[in-house]
């Protein structure tokens, strides 16, 4: 029964997603139309239990997991697809203006902020709610297939956050795990949500960081910032591969995502 509510929840979110031009406020100001009442609603098991995997991936005391326990799918997408994954990420975007605006900043145009693309930025949930919350391993294929039609939507709190940066004189630089050959489809997504101003975008040149880790990769890629005279600010990320390792900045936020782990 709980499997049939979810289906057809995703079913209604991909019809009402479908019928909003990707310019609208409607995009701007919502990742979705589907507002289910509470996060735990439809959970094929009690909720505590996949409340608490949800806290544990956050909180980064459960690692190195491959895909959502499969009876925690429907709680998983009901928190994705309902309000509380959007109070959670304005309660981290407060959190980083309230830090931006406390700032003494040099007004050298040397600021930035750190910015991860995917369910940072950008949100794929039209996508998973058509594949699956994270019960099935990461098929890049398809997924790549997803990436190079530009249609991931905006995360309006990290858009708040975003404009709010701009206004204090802070530049945005955004670091991906993308590859290289999705520059242009990138640009014009990022674009195309409302983040017209993109001091940089990096993206990972894959021969370059052959057998390692994501943290390494943005690792070394603050450190080169850093390196041509950049101040890393603040960095905001949905995974701890954005947010550990080294010059990950003045302050780090980490925005909520319980679909998929990267290490």
């Amino acid at each position: 029964m709980a499997a049939l509510v979810l289906h057809l929840l995703l079913s209604l979110f991909l019809a009402t997603i479908a019928n909003v031009e990707p310019h609208s406020h409607g995009i701007h100001n919502q990742i979705h139309l589907l507002r289910p009442q509470s996060g735990a609603g439809g959970s094929p098991v009690p909720g505590l239990s996949c409340q608490s995997w949800r806290l544990g991936v956050e909180t980064h005391n459960i690692i190195g997991w491959a895909t959502v326990p499969q009876e925690c799918e429907g709680y998983v997408g009901h928190y994705m697809l309902g309000q509380q994954y959007r109070k959670d990420s304005k309660a981290v975007a407060d959190e980083a203006i309230h830090f931006a605006e406390s700032l003494k900043l040099a007004k050298d145009g040397k600021d930035i902020w750190v910015f991860d693309v995917d369910e940072t930025t950008l949100s794929n949930l039209p996508y998973y709610a058509q594949h699956g919350f994270g019960v099935e391993p990461y098929n890049a294929k398809v997924f790549d297939e997803w990436v190079i039609q530009a249609k991931a939507v905006v995360l309006p709190e990290s858009l708040r956050l975003y404009r709010k940066l701009l206004s204090l004189g802070i530049k945005p630089v955004f670091l991906t795990g993308r590859t290289e050959d999705k520059r242009n489809v990138t640009t014009t997504n990022l674009k195309n949500a409302g983040y017209h101003t993109l001091e940089m975008l990096i993206l990972n040149r894959g021969s370059n960081y052959s057998g390692k880790t994501a943290t390494e990769y943005k690792s070394n890629e603050r450190r080169n910032l850093e390196m041509k005279g950049f101040r890393i600010v603040g960095n905001s990320g949905d995974q701890w591969s954005d947010l550990l390792g080294t010059n990950v900045g003045n302050r780090t936020f980490k925005l909520p995502d319980p679909m998929y782990y990267i290490s």
